[in-house]
């Protein structure tokens, strides 16, 4: 399933892993995969989304709900970062 945790502004939104896992427990999932735009079109993350990542995964593994990736959408070339393939994360 699929739910929309955070709105954000221009350049910035706020998330907290207690909000992502909270939908995570209720649609009873055994692991989730994170994804959000950057409207500037630049999907590189920045110090925040890597920050972001890894307390998502270290909340993930301690409730026993695995992060297989957390994808930046933009419209660069190429026009997505995944976490997962650049070494991020690894499960």
């Amino acid at each position: 399933s699929r739910s929309n945790i955070s709105k954000g502004t221009l350049n910035r939104t706020m998330v907290h892993p207690r909000d992502v896992f909270r939908e995570a427990i209720i649609s009873n999932a055994s692991s989730i995969i994170v994804a959000h735009n950057h409207p500037s079109g630049d999907p590189t993350p920045s110090k925040l989304d890597r920050e972001l990542t890894r307390e998502l995964v270290n909340a993930g593994a301690a409730i026993h709900i695995p992060v297989l990736d957390h994808i930046i959408i933009g419209t660069s070339n190429p026009p997505y970062f995944s976490f997962k393939e650049h070494g991020f994360i690894s499960t």
